[in-house]
């Protein structure tokens, strides 16, 4: 058991490093700008929703208002850079602490809902805060804040003669996302989210403190996802609520993970790389009129996963494995 426990480990870091070696090459032959535009967003979209999986796959509390975390870290970072000219680095660790605080502050009375109220719970509150920064004068309410321009550098982390940079910093933040999972889905606390995913009370007759691990794991997710909100704000250099905080965000960080696999390493990566291209060429290809179409597209992706792979598209990868190994 131990041992091919760690054959699974060792071949997940093998495939791991193998994947990020082959996409850090990937710009050296593509050249377009729509296209590496295209990777970037796959990159960043596959690391938010491994930090939402890590709250919503392994510990089970399915959260559709990840874009206030999201919406945070941009606001955090874009602030104050543009009025107090505080390096965007800080803001994101700012912005990441902030959100990881803000978490656990909600997850105080909404851990104690279950289910549909819960997931209601978290929409609702996520579109308080989109209405709060629609109307905060001093953040720019409905105009948005324009993130004031330097000269390239990785110490200001602006970059307008190339998008490689911001490639290979989307790359580096999808592999702390999923280093981050992988180190903490065989931990304790690990053991402990998918214990309450299961079966929270009798998670609790077995010595798990589930309200705790929920918090712990609400953190983790929203820091990570502050992160990523930070980097989305330097990326495309302005910023306003509907940009940064609508539903569409947490929309686009769950279905990901639900399509690939929720609760697994490899899920959210898998669904990021069919979803955001998908999203991406269909609004260039249909423009304003086709305005939605990548959601019906996606959205039927998901019903026909949902009835074929209920564990969802890495079930056929771990099926491949389970019939080559009888």
């Amino acid at each position: 058991m131990d041992n091919s426990f760690a054959q699974r480990r060792r071949r997940d870091l093998l495939l791991a490093a193998g994947f990020t070696a082959v996409a850090a090459l990937v710009p050296l032959f593509v050249k377009d700008v729509y296209v590496q535009n295209i990777m970037v967003l796959t990159l960043m979209y596959a690391a938010l929703s491994q930090s939402w999986n890590i709250l919503g796959g392994y510990c089970g509390q399915i959260s559709l208002g990840h874009a206030l975390y999201f919406g945070l870290g941009a606001y955090t970072t874009a602030l104050l850079f543009s009025k107090f000219g505080v390096l965007p680095w800080f803001g994101m660790i700012g912005g990441g602490l902030i959100s990881a605080v803000i978490a656990m502050a909600l997850g105080y009375p909404c851990f104690r809902l279950r289910g549909h109220y819960f997931v209601i719970a978290t929409i609702v509150i996520a579109e308080i805060a989109y209405l709060l920064f629609l109307n905060w004068d001093w953040a720019g309410a409905a105009l948005g804040i324009d993130i004031p321009v330097r000269t390239d550098s990785w110490l200001t982390f602006q970059f307008t003669r190339s998008k490689l940079p911001y490639f290979y910093f989307a790359l580096g933040f999808c592999v702390v996302a999923w280093l981050v999972t992988f180190w903490l889905q065989d931990s304790k606390w690990g053991y402990w989210w998918r214990a309450v995913k299961d079966n929270p009370d009798a998670a609790e007759s077995l010595g798990v403190v589930v309200f705790n691990s929920k918090m712990g794991a609400a953190a983790v997710s929203a820091f990570l996802t502050a992160v990523g909100g930070s980097f989305y704000a330097q990326f495309v250099s302005y910023i306003d609520p509907e940009s940064v905080m609508s539903f569409h965000f947490s929309l686009l960080m769950a279905l990901p993970a639900v399509l690939g696999g929720i609760g697994t390493l490899w899920g959210p990566v898998l669904g990021a790389v069919i979803l955001i291209p998908l999203t991406e060429l269909t609004r260039s290809f249909i423009g304003g009129s086709g305005r939605g179409v990548d959601l019906i597209v996606y959205g039927t992706l998901i019903v026909l996963i949902a009835l074929a792979r209920p564990e969802g598209l890495i079930g056929l990868f771990s099926r491949k494995r389970k019939g080559a190994s009888r």
